[in-house]
């Protein structure tokens, strides 16, 4: 029976060389998937995933009006698996479409993204994805101000913590920091 996964971690836990690994080993052994990612995200291009070690791949971009199961359920060969990324960005019609997949075409769905923002609320993809998803696994990675676990993402502006804002600001390094909840409060920023 198939399941919906949600991976999901703190920014630089690894999401996107995750699910490029897991779209590798199985188009190794022939089984071909369906790999999207958000078309909010458009760092390395639209509908791109691109690690921060430097693998990226051109895949298909999930739009405000994207139907992901119409997609899927048009595909002319056997798909074995669909990969998201950047699934926080997914609105909540793009997860029950998900669910559709899991439930009607019985093809397992794994979706890799942020839980909370930098403001330490859900994003709406995420929230949905914690409700509906079958099994749930958080991707850990260190702060980086010390050596805890990061379980938030701190933005940073000019040198600074920002705490208040737009909800989605796309960036990386240079926007934000995985961190502590301790150094989310108490950055060490010089």
């Amino acid at each position: 029976m198939a399941q919906l996964f949600f991976k999901y971690g703190a920014m630089n836990s690894g999401k996107s060389i995750d699910i490029l690994k897991v779209a590798h080993n199985y188009e190794e052994q022939g089984k071909p998937v369906v790999l999207m990612t958000s078309g909010v995200d458009d760092r390395s291009g639209r509908g791109i995933i691109a690690s921060r070690i430097g693998l990226e791949r051109k895949v298909t971009p999930i739009m405000d009006d994207t139907n992901i199961y119409d997609y899927v359920n048009k595909m002319d060969h056997k798909i074995y698996c669909v990969l998201i990324d950047e699934a926080q960005f997914l609105k909540k019609e793009h997860v029950l479409q998900l669910i559709k997949i899991v439930d009607d075409l019985n093809i397992p769905v794994m979706a890799f993204g942020l839980k909370n923002d930098f403001r330490n609320e859900l994003f709406e993809g995420s929230k949905y994805l914690l409700i509906y998803a079958d099994k749930i696994e958080e991707m850990k990675t260190i702060c980086w101000f010390c050596p805890h676990k990061a379980t938030m993402n701190l933005r940073i502006h000019n040198g600074k913590p920002v705490y208040e804002g737009e909800q989605v600001q796309i960036g990386g390094n240079e926007s934000y920091y995985p961190v502590c909840r301790k150094h989310y409060f108490h950055p060490k920023l010089k």
